[in-house]
């Protein structure tokens, strides 16, 4: 049985001073005060010349670079340790249709950047790099569009098209993330219609199924006899959610059922029972656990070898956030399973939405910030005692 307590494995490709970094920060992070002060400030911080600071902290932590010709020395230092990249353009709130087509000419950049290349296994995209929110509200609503709203959404979906035509061509497989439920219907239409387009013969396109909402697995299954009906593959990309806080507000504030599972324990059931699912199934699907859960992690190892798989079976991937849960990522590969990191990029200035999320992120979930610390410091003292 894997264990995830071997933190000289977990951390073999940091120095010392990229384990002293990291406990700074993550010191910092577990602070809520701190977070949301920094959250307010860091845009002013950034004006004032505070750039060379955050680049050689957090960005450093959780970003690969701000092009992808400046990931390459992430992809290489992963690649040396059996772990996949997925180039992320991680830039947000665009809303222009030049930043839009950008978005496009930057995926497709990383589709040919990962073409042929064994460390990056995956490229991905969010819709809402491709789209109006706005836009997708109204057709997630199921709401007439007027005329200009149709050309609108014809144009969204021939890029989405040209994105994963170019991942089928380039036998790429490339995600469609999830983002807030009420867009989701919108996101979930343009991923089920490419899965159905592209992923005949093999996996090209995975939608994103975020397992902290109560219906999800239903969905998952739905998707499943849709796709045997159809003919094609379903590619999943399990994960828990991002958005949790601001999907519940909504509800409060809308006057309507919360999409979202009403505990912790909840979520982890469903993120379990859809591991189940998709290994029933995985005769005519793929799958990527993208988890930071050490026991949903451990039951995938053990539902893999109940189906007499080997560890590095292509349909089957793990996968972890860039700076994060390294004690999962790296003992899993070390022991031979398919590994990847999200490693997200872009302009120090336009990530910094995503990095205040992560720091967010690891202030609100309960023990994430304490586990990495303790781990960070079970390796120091390991380091001092040898």
């Amino acid at each position: 049985m894997i264990s995830f307590d071997n933190t000289e494995i977990a951390f073999q490709s940091k120095s010392k001073a990229d384990l002293n970094r990291s406990y700074w920060l993550f010191k910092l992070i577990s602070n809520p005060g701190l977070v949301k002060m920094g959250a307010q400030m860091a845009p002013l911080a950034l004006n004032l010349g505070f750039k060379g600071l955050f680049k050689r902290t957090i960005f450093k932590q959780f970003v690969g670079g701000e092009d992808i010709a400046d990931c390459e020395r992430t992809i290489q230092e992963l690649g040396k340790f059996r772990i996949g990249t997925i180039l992320d353009y991680s830039v947000e709130g665009k809303e222009s249709e030049a930043d839009f087509n950008h978005c496009v000419e930057e995926t497709l950049q990383t589709i040919a950047k990962a073409k042929g290349n064994p460390h990056i296994p995956f490229c991905v995209f969010k819709v809402t790099g491709l789209a109006r929110f706005d836009l997708l509200v109204n057709v997630s609503a199921g709401k007439g569009l007027s005329a200009q709203e149709q050309n609108e959404w014809d144009t969204v979906k021939d890029r989405v098209a040209k994105i994963c035509k170019a991942a089928h061509e380039a036998k790429q497989p490339v995600f469609i993330d999830a983002e807030e439920s009420w867009i989701q219907p919108a996101i979930d239409e343009l991923a089920n219609t490419n899965m159905e387009r592209f992923n005949r013969e093999s996996v090209i396109v995975y939608n994103t199924y975020q397992l902290y909402r109560h219906d999800r697995v239903a969905y998952l299954q739905q998707t499943l006899e849709t796709a045997t009906a159809k003919g094609f593959k379903v590619g999943a990309k399990l994960v828990r959610g991002a958005y949790m806080e601001k999907e519940r507000l909504r509800a409060v504030e809308m006057n309507y059922a919360s999409p979202i599972n009403a505990t912790k324990a909840d979520s982890d059931r469903d993120y379990d029972a859809a591991l189940n699912v998709c290994m029933a199934h995985i005769d005519r699907m793929a799958i990527c656990a993208g988890t930071h859960n050490e026991k949903s992690s451990l039951l995938l190892t053990q539902l893999m070898e109940q189906k007499g798989l080997a560890h590095n079976d292509t349909r089957v991937y793990f996968s972890q956030l860039l700076g994060m849960s390294d004690h999962i990522s790296y003992n899993l590969a070390k022991a031979g399973y398919n590994v990847v990191k999200y490693v997200p990029y872009g302009p120090i200035k336009e990530v910094m939405p995503y990095l205040i999320r992560r720091a967010q992120e690891n202030t609100s979930v309960k023990g994430q910030t304490g586990r990495e610390l303790s781990l960070i410091i079970k390796e120091k003292t390991r380091r001092k005692k040898g």
